[in-house]
């Protein structure tokens, strides 16, 4: 996904006699408005003060002060991927640069449309270890699409131009922008719209007539096919087009962690999540199918577990919008380069053409699947220590909100359970780090996401180690009058890293124990805190009270609500492929453990 360094060259404008004189910090502030870019999301800092003026007076652009830099690209990135918007992040030179880098690194693996700018120190002292200095374009080059060092006050605009378009176009994805502070307080013509070269950088949208037959031959044949929907198929907005080839297909489909809501989960050919800890139905199809068409996926490891040994006896189409992507993992039999919401219309009509008068018989094929949907239901049990069920709870949640909530979820074993037990309905229901598997995302987020779509119920599903990590941007929703939901699935541990020694390190629990939640030591006490805050707090221990705050926090929308849900630390995320080890681990434990669903 990356660009070549030299292919985006801001050009310098024309000088024009009625162009109005403006600092380098002002052409930053115009440009983005220009851009449509409503809300950013900041903190500063010396580097970046120059900017920080013009952009108190701007009325376009509404900043959001964070209490951290990586809050900032957090919630930029959800205000991203619940809208489908770029996210804008500002933060200063060195520390305030630097720790963007996990959130620009998140970006990056999940096509996030990000764009960061950063201030940099006075072009002059580059490269003296001045303060506040760091490399930030050598930092963030392998995690980025491109990014920009801006010496030149006229290339501003172009810069924040081009950065602008490769974040939002093609594969999505973050894209950063350097200026020095001389850069900053220079006053040159702004020109605008701006020239800008971009020479190695042409996206590829209209795929290959040949190559779009050849696919739709192979799913007119196919015995045994599966749609495997990736989170491309969001970011190109293709929900509908994807329903209608699927209906018009009749083949089942699975949706990966990152496409939860791309395909509704109460569609009859849906079968659910795949991989590591995806449902029976969807692991089994991919591993027995005849045909994988793979849609915006990357054939990620968490979803093919051994590669070599992934789905053996298929033939694979793979779209993707990325050439790097396609063979990268699997080799592809029919490989299609484009945007998948023009690729799956042509696909769909190319389809209804192979198929006139000999649709592929799958009868059998779906028998099969639904005698596992059948025999394998998605499940848990009920914890033996008394405490609660946390995969209640988030049940619990996913009803009583409904689909056309927003749910973040943070890292671990609430993110699988979050992504298993509530029901996507909508693309951009969902969002979480899937590809860097971030702890500290989702209360950002979640806030981002509030911003980008106030009028949606916004919960931050998280646990009590990764809302340790980012809880104090509760203060920036309070007073930004940003009121998200947070529902902390307590077991008082790093709970997937737990549950991998109870697995793997005969049930040595190294350093996982936190003591936020069980018995007499609450270390922090998470009502406590979030009331500092100015939060509602609740704590719920107890099944028979969880609607009930659950109701409250959907009542309460005049500041941010906290609950503190006291669960199991034995609860374990089912089903679970072992790392390194084959899909058809599925099938022996299938044939093994009648209970592999809950138990195995």
């Amino acid at each position: 996904m990356s660009l070549d360094t030299a292919a985006a060259v801001p050009r310098p404008p024309a000088r024009a006699a009625s162009a109005p004189v403006l600092t380098g910090a002002e052409a930053v502030v115009r440009s983005l408005e220009l851009l449509g870019v409503t809300d950013v999301f900041g903190l500063p800092g010396g580097a970046i003060l120059p900017v920080y003026d013009p952009l108190m007076d701007s009325t376009a652009l509404r900043h959001i002060l964070v209490r951290h830099e990586q809050g900032a690209g957090h919630a930029a990135e959800g205000y991203a991927s619940a809208s489908g918007k770029v996210g804008v992040a500002i933060a200063t030179s060195g520390p305030g640069a630097t720790n963007l880098v996990t959130a620009i690194a998140d970006a990056y693996m999940d096509s996030v449309p990000l764009l960061a700018i950063t201030g940099q120190v006075f072009s002059t002292l580059m490269g003296t270890d001045a303060f506040q200095e760091a490399d930030i374009v050598g930092i963030t080059m392998p995690v980025t699409k491109h990014s920009f060092l801006v010496k030149d006050a006229t290339e501003i605009p172009g810069a924040i131009a081009a950065a602008y378009e490769i974040a939002s176009t093609g594969r999505p994805g973050p894209v950063l922008v350097d200026i020095t502070k001389d850069a900053q307080q220079a006053e040159v013509p702004f020109i605008w719209p701006p020239r800008y070269d971009l020479p190695g950088y042409r996206p590829v949208t209209k795929a290959h007539g040949k190559q779009i037959q050849a696919a739709a031959q192979l799913l007119a044949g196919a015995k045994k096919p599966v749609l495997y929907v990736g989170g491309g198929v969001v970011r190109a907005g293709a929900a509908d087009e994807l329903l209608t080839l699927a209906e018009t297909t009749g083949a089942p489909v699975v949706t990966t962690l990152m496409a939860r809501g791309a395909f509704p989960d109460s569609h009859p050919q849906h079968l659910g999540m795949p991989g590591m800890h995806g449902t029976v139905p969807a692991v089994l199809a991919l591993q027995e199918a005849d045909l994988l068409v793979a849609l915006g996926a990357r054939f990620d490891d968490r979803v093919t577990g051994k590669a070599a040994l992934f789905a053996p006896n298929a033939q694979v189409v793979h779209v993707d919008i990325d050439p790097a992507e396609i063979s990268k993992i699997r080799t592809a039999d029919v490989p299609i380069v484009g945007d998948l919401k023009e690729v799956l219309v042509d696909l769909e009509a190319a389809y209804r053409g192979a198929a006139e008068g000999a649709e592929p018989d799958t009868a059998e094929w779906w028998s099969y699947l639904d005698g596992l949907r059948d025999e394998f239901p998605l499940g848990y049990t009920q914890p033996s220590d008394g405490l609660m069920s946390p995969q209640y709870v988030i049940s619990r949640i996913g009803e009583l909100t409904g689909p056309e909530g927003v749910y973040a979820a943070g890292v671990g074993q609430h993110q699988m359970w979050a992504a298993q037990f509530i029901k996507y309905e909508r693309p951009n229901a969902w969002l979480n780090s899937g590809g860097a598997g971030t702890m500290g995302y989702s209360v950002p987020a979640a806030m981002g996401a509030k911003v980008a779509e106030p009028d949606r119920t916004v919960w931050a599903i998280d646990g009590d180690g990764c809302f340790q990590m980012t809880n104090q941007e509760l203060a920036t929703c309070v007073i930004n009058n940003i009121p998200i939901k947070v529902a902390i699935i307590n077991n008082s541990s790093l709970g997937m890293v737990r549950q991998w020694q109870t697995l793997f390190y005969n049930g040595r629990h190294s350093n996982t124990d936190l003591n936020t939640g069980h018995g007499t030591i609450r270390i922090p006490d998470f009502v406590k805190l979030a009331e500092a805050y100015g939060c509602l707090a609740l704590r719920v221990e107890k099944e028979e009270d969880v609607d009930a705050a659950i109701r409250t926090a959907l009542e309460t929308n005049d500041r941010p609500v906290v609950i503190d849900f006291v669960v199991s630390a034995d609860a374990m995320v089912w089903p679970m492929v072992p790392q390194g080890v084959s899909n058809s681990y599925v099938q022996y434990a299938r044939d093994h453990a009648p209970t592999f669903d809950q138990e195995a």
